[in-house]
């Protein structure tokens, strides 16, 4: 019988370029404390080892304080459990237009291990990261001093739902919104995730943001990101409530009757493509539509549904491997 100081960890091979989506699965279906890519080990300057490819997903069915909730997520920690959801998941995920090789085969172990505090281990993998000279995504566990005064900084548990700010299409909405969203915007989050993008548009001035997704397992987490950023009252009871102007829920684009001066959608391609006529509804007269989440070889997808839509592109952005457009409806 495992007891506390006993963990499990899973290894998946996958896709580097889907990391983001396979820990949003992980986070999901599995009781998940962190997860690690693309180890690397150096000798002499030179690369001698790496896990990239090899997803490492910390389970630990002790997180619950509860004997029924332990006893539930110890059976989501069963090869049996772990293989069924995995290969559900990537069948979806095939059905939405990803290729085997746009994959990876999502081959995975998983091994009982004693606790070596894994989750010191895991969190020494994480730094601030720089998305614009002036845009700076912390953990919370590390210390940072601002390097200019109007530098926006936000502070994120990585890991904990889509959108930790390291990954290339976050970074690209939040170069779209630095560069187009006007002050006092009304502005639309569409798949908030973790609600990064919305917490970064109120601290570039944003007068309110409306964030929106379809899995109710990160709207809580949206919630607790805005208070912990937007809430500048030592009072604990202001810690405790939702900062001015800001609002998360579960909700799709097209039941959503307001107009907004920036929208963004960090979405799946073929996700873009199926509620781009739902995007653009949701458009002032000249407002701004921030899409990312594109792979380079999914782009033709998404550029046919802004064709179709007939909406003006402003910008294409690269970022390694992915793609993001801005766009504004022809007026």
């Amino acid at each position: 019988m495992s007891t506390g100081s006993e963990y499990f960890e899973l290894r998946i091979k996958i896709n580097p370029e889907m990391e983001d989506i396979v820990s949003e699965v992980c986070f999901e279906e599995f009781p998940c404390e962190g997860v690690v890519l693309a180890e690397e080990t150096y000798k002499d300057l030179e690369m001698v080892a790496t896990t990239e490819g090899t997803l490492r997903v910390f389970l630990n069915p002790y997180m619950f304080q509860d004997d029924l909730e332990q006893q539930n997520a110890l059976k989501k920690c069963k090869s049996e459990y772990v293989s069924r959801v995995l290969t559900e998941k990537r069948e979806l995920f095939k059905s939405r237009g990803f290729s085997d090789d746009e994959l990876g085969s999502w081959e995975f172990s998983l091994d009982l291990k004693q606790n070596e505090d894994w989750s010191k281990k895991w969190k020494e993998k994480w730094d601030v990261t720089h998305v614009t000279d002036r845009i700076t995504v912390v953990p919370d566990w590390l210390e940072y001093s601002p390097h200019r005064d109007d530098e926006v900084i936000i502070r994120l548990e990585p890991g904990c739902a889509f959108g930790t700010g390291t990954h290339q299409t976050t970074q690209l909405c939040m170069k779209a919104m630095e560069k187009y969203m006007p002050k006092n915007a009304e502005v639309a989050d569409i798949g908030t995730g973790s609600g990064i993008l919305s917490v970064c548009a109120m601290k570039f001035g944003a007068n309110s943001v409306y964030g929106c997704d379809i899995d109710e397992t990160v709207i809580d987490v949206a919630k607790e990101n805005a208070i912990k950023n937007l809430t500048v009252s030592n009072n604990i009871s202001d810690k405790e409530k939702m900062p001015d102007g800001v609002v998360f829920e579960l909700n799709t684009a097209d039941k959503i009757n307001r107009k907004f001066d920036f929208v963004m959608a960090n979405i799946l391609h073929n996700v873009l493509s199926d509620i781009m006529c739902d995007l653009k509804n949701l458009l002032k007269d000249c407002a701004y539509l921030s899409l990312s989440g594109i792979l380079d070889e999914k782009r033709d997808v998404v550029l046919s549904a802004i064709e179709r839509e007939k909406l003006q592109i402003v910008e294409e952005m690269h970022q390694d491997q992915w793609v993001g457009f801005v766009v504004k409806k022809r007026v």
